[in-house]
């Protein structure tokens, strides 16, 4: 039986920024070998698990593998590494926080003097990996490296994970988790771990191309509403249950498959939340536009502090989307 902490926290130490997620995806493809029927990878390095069922529909699960980045532009002359962004990082959020290199080189992001720390720009941000000069610097990173935000995995009160990059190393052990106790199906089931999607849902979009679902279902994390003065106003909660989607910004989900996961989990007493996100999307609004369209919807982790370098859910929501994957490997509409 998968430990869903121990997994997180291996899945989250790995280095897998966009572009760049094979450590992550080896560390799933050996988890998921020894309960699918075939594992591969595609040109834009999707992971891709298959589990044949009686050929009666085929249905796609897809939670993005690929994490938040910074790539550096410019080492200056006191050994200072200068950045841009891989996905959508909120400047604000980072500053002090370690990140980490792929060889192993660590730093801390900084804001330089004159900035403004209320409005920051990009150009106002550094990395100090305790170089003494710019020849010092680049014995250890070059133009092009991209450092990953180095925070330990950990369990909190009230049955609580934190955690980097639980978006969306945490739908990742929801799949495998999923897989592991899933008996043969009418369906023919493939399970994507997508890559870039924080550059915009580029590896689903390929992955569903390839597959030609009949059935699409985006496994991601959704923002939790339960903390002070948030905004916009947000339903979903931690210890809500597994969060159906409605809609975000990248789809509207195909209402007969809401109220199809909806019936299911009243049938499986499986706890449940509807979610509509405002803002930010997922692997759905890339699957549902593939070819001539797919019957897509998406099941939800509702989870604080979504793009900062440490993210927080809860066990016994995870645990809710499990069987919630599990039971939805069964669509019909």
């Amino acid at each position: 039986m998968l430990n869903v902490f121990e997994t997180q926290q291996k899945l989250a130490a790995a280095f897998g920024p966009s572009g760049q997620e094979n450590d992550v995806a080896n560390i799933i493809a050996e988890l998921a070998k020894p309960f699918a029927d075939e594992v591969y990878t595609d040109r834009l390095g999707n992971l891709i698990a298959c589990k044949k069922g009686e050929g009666q529909a085929k249905v796609m699960f897809s939670a993005h593998m690929d994490s938040l980045g910074l790539i550096v532009t410019h080492i200056d002359e006191n050994g200072f590494l200068w950045f841009s962004n891989i996905g959508g990082l909120a400047l604000w959020r980072i500053y002090g926080s370690v990140v980490r290199f792929r060889n192993g080189t660590r730093g801390i992001v900084f804001i330089h003097g004159k900035a403004d720390p209320k409005e920051p720009k990009l150009s106002d941000l550094y990395i100090d990996i305790g170089a003494k000069d710019e020849t010092s610097a680049r014995k250890k990173v070059q133009i092009g490296d991209v450092a990953v935000f180095d925070q330990p995995a950990f369990l909190m009160g009230d049955g609580l994970l934190a955690s980097p990059y639980l978006d969306d190393r945490i739908a990742c052990v929801i799949l495998l988790a999923a897989m592991q106790e899933l008996p043969k199906t009418a369906n023919d089931l493939y399970f994507v771990f997508s890559s870039q999607e924080e550059l915009g849902i580029r590896g689903a979009k390929t992955a569903a191309y390839g597959i030609d679902p009949d059935y699409g279902i985006a496994v991601d994390v959704t923002t939790s509403g339960d903390i002070p003065k948030y905004k916009p106003k947000m339903e979903c909660k931690l210890h809500g249950g597994a969060a159906i989607k409605i809609m975000d910004a990248s789809v509207i989900c195909h209402p007969h498959v809401v109220q199809w996961l909806e019936d299911v989990a009243d049938r499986e007493g499986i706890l449940h939340q509807r979610e509509i996100l405002q803002q930010g999307g997922t692997d759905a609004g890339a699957i549902h536009v593939t070819r001539s369209g797919v019957y897509t919807g998406a099941i939800s982790i509702p989870t604080r502090y979504i793009h900062n370098p440490v993210e927080i859910c809860a066990l016994d929501d995870v645990d809710a989307c499990i069987r919630l994957v599990r039971a939805a490997c069964d669509i019909s509409l």
